[in-house]
Order: C-alpha cells, then sequence, then structure tokens
C-alpha cells in the first residue's frame, strides 16, 4: 500500500519513492506526496524523475485501494527509482481554500445549525453547499466578515490522527456527519483550528489561518427550501 505522505506533511513538495506497479501511463509508487482527487478537492499535478527523464503527473486518483499516477512521457517500469515534485503553487491554493471552507462551515453551523452537502474546490473560486432552513442572503455579509476575522486571528491549524472513539469523542457528529464513516476505518485524521473548530478531514491545509489571506463571497444561491449554495474567492 502506499505511504501517504501528505497526510503528515502537507508541505511537503518533493519525495522519493520506488515504483511498485506500472502500466502504460500509469503508476503506483510506495509513497507519495501527491495528492489524489476526492473529497472535493482537486488531485495534485507536478512531475515524477526517473534518472534525467521527466514525466509530469496529469492526475492522481484512487482506484481500488491504489494510488495511481498519471503521467507523460516514456513508460516507468517497477522497482525504479523516482523523485516526485509536485505543482507547488496549485497545491497551497487548494490548502488555502480548503482551510478557508473549515471556517466557513464552522460559523454557518454555529449561526444556522447549517450542515455542510457538499464542496468543489478550485484554483479561481471555490463552492461549499449546505442543508439550511433558515439563512437567508441578508446574512452574507455578517459570515464573510467572520470568517476574515478568524482568519486575521492566525490561530495555528493542527492536524493529527486518533483512535476512531476518541476521535468521535471530540467532533459533533451532526456538523461532521460521523455516520457516514465507514466501520471498518479504526483510526480517524482530524484538522483542528486552535479554539475554533475540530474535523475530520483527509485534505491538505495550511498550518495557520493567517496563511488563508481573506475571502471574499462572490455569489449566493438557493438550490431549493433548504439546500443553499455559496462561491468564495480568496483576496
Amino acid at each position: 500500500m502506499t505511504e501517504l505522505l501528505y497526510l503528515a506533511d502537507c508541505y511537503l513538495r518533493s519525495f522519493r519513492a520506488f515504483v511498485v506497479k506500472a502500466e502504460r501511463g500509469k503508476a503506483v509508487l510506495s509513497a507519495t506526496a501527491f495528492y489524489p482527487e476526492g473529497g472535493g478537492q482537486p488531485c495534485d499535478t507536478g512531475a515524477l524523475f526517473c534518472g534525467e527523464k521527466r514525466f509530469p503527473v496529469l492526475k492522481v486518483k484512487r482506484e481500488g485501494g491504489e494510488v495511481v499516477h498519471y503521467y507523460e512521457g516514456a513508460e516507468l517500469n517497477k522497482g525504479d527509482a523516482v523523485r516526485g515534485e509536485i505543482d507547488w503553487g496549485r497545491r497551497y491554493t487548494f490548502m488555502r481554500y480548503h482551510t478557508a471552507l473549515h471556517i466557513l462551515a464552522k460559523l454557518l453551523y454555529d449561526e444556522f445549525g447549517a450542515v455542510v452537502t457538499g464542496n468543489q474546490i478550485g484554483m479561481e473560486k471555490s463552492r461549499m453547499d449546505f442543508d439550511a432552513a433558515r439563512f437567508e442572503r441578508s446574512a452574507l455579509p455578517e459570515i464573510e466578515a467572520g470568517a476574515n476575522e478568524v482568519i486575521a486571528q492566525g490561530r495555528e491549524v493542527r492536524i493529527y490522527t486518533l483512535p476512531r472513539e476518541e476521535a468521535f469523542s471530540r467532533v459533533d457528529p451532526k456538523k461532521t456527519r460521523l455516520d457516514l464513516i465507514p466501520r471498518h476505518i479504526s483510526e480517524l485524521r482530524l484538522v483542528e483550528i486552535e479554539g475554533f473548530d475540530i474535523d475530520a478531514c483527509g485534505g491538505t491545509h495550511v498550518g495557520n489561518t493567517r496563511e488563508i489571506g481573506g475571502i471574499k463571497i462572490t455569489n449566493f444561491k438557493s438550490k431549493g427550501r433548504r439546500n443553499k449554495r455559496i462561491e468564495v474567492v480568496l483576496v
């Protein structure tokens, strides 16, 4: 099984590994810092290097329990030693957006009892869908200001793993939807924004809220009686 290096260090930009499985244009590695798409966060891109050869990595996906790197160039072979480098600008943008969405989710839950039902992170903007019967457009300036206040406070963001039952005791089961986490998962990775929020998450995040810079809510849609959507950009 591939060691997922990004789980322990979101700031890791390069790494070394071996090819453990190879097909034409596809490789599974012994370890990787590339985030595979999932949870609304797109995959990392970048390159693999084997000797003097460079292989652009265009897509990274989970397939059948494996993390598969889709690359261009000559063929990699099982046993090859490789060095991986991720596109840091892309990764860091996703880290900033992802942490910002956690802050927004907490504010929406505390103020309106809203539960996140989906999200999509992008390079230019990101969106979040949530279920809230009593949320109105007039609340957007308050939510935006609240998020930017938390960002400016420079709260530390800690990531750690705990046994399932201990993790469950630290998060709000209604906000985090713990019922959706498969029973066979014995440990949970938690993302804690110091003094503000703790949530279960497998994505990449900044180490301090100040790194986000700031956010602006640019769009709001009502997608039914309870379902709402907001779009945000980094500023």
